[in-house]
C-alpha cells in the first residue's frame, strides 16, 4: 500500500499528460498467501564467515551490519522457511571446511579460499550443491587436489548422507561471478536437476533464475494468466525471462511467446524445457534486454495483441528497456513482477507511467498503473511479490 500511495504522489506532481487524476487510484487486492508456509525455499545462500564463537569456519546467515562492525554468521537450525535437506548439506560443507588446512575467504584481500554454499532442491527429489571457491595463488595441482577431497567427501564420506544429485564447484575472484566469467565445474552427479510447474517440467542450470517457492510460484503464474487476458491471438513478451517458466506457463493459452533473458545457461534450459513439454510456439533471446528489446520492438509490425510481462532483478529494467516498451504502441498490458517494488522497480513505474519526456527520451502514451496484487513468496519474512497491471 505504501509503495502504491508513493508512486500515485508522484505521478500527481508529475501532472502533465495525466487527464484523469482519478485513473491513478489503483485498485489493491488482499495478499494471496502462499500454499507452503514452512521450509519452503527451494534454493538457499549460505555464506562462510565468524561464528558467535569466533570460528572463521562457520557456515549459514548473517546476523548484525557492517556499521554497527557486529556482523556474526548463524547456522540456520531455527530458520522455519529453509528446509532440512539444505540444512543438512551445510552443515556437512562446515564439517568438511573445519577439516580442511585452507581458510575460509572472508575478505578477499586477506586470503583464504572457502566462501559460500548455494544449496538448490526440486520437489523430484534432487539436491544441488555449488560451492564457491577462491583461488588465490593456488597452482592448477592444488586446486585439482582440493576438487578432489570435497568430491570425496560428498560421495564416499560423512557428506554422503546429503544424496547430492548435482555437486558443483566455482573458482572465483568475485563477490558474484557468472558461468562466463568463470564456469560452474561438474564434480559429481548430473548437470541439471528438475522441477515441476503447473503439469510442466523445467530444467534447472546452476545459476539459472527460478522462484524460490515453488508451489508460491504456481500461483504467482496463475496470476499472471488472469491479469494478462492472454488470448489465443495475444503475443506474450516474456522480459528476463530465466528458464521460461512464465512464458511457457502461458504458451498454451497464446499465439507466441518471445522470451529475453542475459544468461545464456538459463535460455539453453528455457529452449530444452520448450522442447521437452511439446512447446512449439516460443522463442528466446540471449542477451542484455536494453540491447535485445529496442531492436525487437522498434520494427515490431505484427497486428496481434502485445502483452509484456517484465520480471527484473532488484535493480529492475534499464532505462532503455523502459523506452522502448513506452515506443511501442502495440504494448497496452504489462505486467511488472517485483519482489522489492519499494527499490529500483519504483524508478521504472514513474518513468513507465509519466508523462512524455523528450530531455529523458520517454516518448509514446503513459501507462496507467490499474491493478496490485501482491502474492506471499517468502513466508515468516515481511516481503511479497507485487504484480502491478499498467495498461494504457
Amino acid at each position: 500500500r505504501t509503495v502504491l500511495q508513493t508512486l500515485t504522489s508522484h505521478l500527481l506532481e508529475l501532472g502533465g499528460g495525466v487527464q484523469d487524476p482519478g485513473m491513478l487510484c489503483c485498485p489493491l487486492q488482499p495478499v494471496v498467501p502462499s500454499p507452503t508456509v514452512n521450509g519452503y525455499r527451494n534454493k538457499s545462500t549460505f555464506s562462510v564467515n565468524r561464528g558467535p564463537d569466533g570460528n572463521p569456519k562457520t557456515v549459514g546467515l548473517y546476523v548484525g551490519t557492517g556499521r554497527g562492525q557486529n556482523i556474526v554468521c548463524v547456522r540456520t537450525d531455527h530458520m522455519m522457511n529453509i528446509p532440512l535437506k539444505h540444512k543438512q548439506v551445510a552443515q556437512c560443507y562446515e564439517q568438511f571446511i573445519r577439516c580442511s588446512p585452507l581458510g575460509s575467504c572472508i575478505l578477499f584481500h586477506e586470503g583464504g579460499h572457502w566462501r559460500e554454499l548455494v544449496v538448490r532442491t526440486s520437489q523430484h527429489g534432487h539436491t544441488m550443491a555449488i560451492v564457491t571457491f577462491h583461488p588465490q595463488q593456488l597452482g592448477q595441482e592444488a586446486l585439482a587436489a582440493q576438487k578432489a577431497l570435497l568430491k570425496e567427501f560428498f560421495t564416499c564420506g560423512p557428506g554422503a548422507v546429503c544424496a547430492l544429485t548435482s555437486l558443483y564447484f566455482q573458482e572465483s575472484t568475485m563477490t558474484r561471478c557468472s558461468h562466463e566469467q568463470s564456469p560452474f565445474q561438474l564434480l559429481h552427479g548430473e548437470p541439471h536437476i528438475f522441477e515441476d510447474v503447473l503439469d510442466l517440467t523445467f530444467r534447472i542450470s546452476p545459476d539459472a533464475f527460478f522462484q524460490v517457492n515453488t508451489s508460491g510460484a504456481e500461483v504467482l503464474y496463475r496470476a499472471v494468466r488472469e491479469l494478462s487476458q492472454a488470448a489465443t491471438n495475444t503475443v506474450l513478451l516474456d522480459v528476463c525471462c530465466g528458464t521460461g517458466t512464465i512464458g511457457l506457463s502461458l504458451a498454451r493459452h497464446v499465439s507466441k511467446v518471445i522470451g529475453v533473458e542475459i544468461v545464456q545457461k538459463a535460455i539453453e534450459d528455457a529452449r530444452w524445457n520448450a522442447a521437452f513439454n511439446g512447446i512449439s510456439n516460443c522463442e528466446f533471446h540471449s542477451g542484455k534486454a536494453e540491447a535485445v528489446l529496442p531492436e525487437l520492438l522498434s520494427s515490431w509490425e505484427d497486428a496481434r495483441p502485445l502483452v509484456a510481462v517484465v520480471n527484473p532483478s532488484r535493480a529492475g529494467i534499464h532505462h532503455r528497456v523502459v523506452r522502448a516498451i513506452r515506443s511501442c504502441g502495440a504494448i497496452r498490458r504489462l505486467l511488472y513482477i517485483s519482489c522489492k517494488p519499494e527499490g529500483e522497480a519504483m524508478r521504472n513505474f514513474l518513468e513507465l507511467c509519466c508523462p512524455p519526456d523528450p530531455g529523458k527520451k520517454l516518448e509514446g502514451e503513459p501507462f496507467a498503473p490499474a491493478l496490485a496484487v501482491p502474492i506471499d513468496m517468502f513466508p515468516h519474512t515481511a516481503h511479497c511479490e507485487l504484480v502491478l497491471l499498467l495498461t494504457r
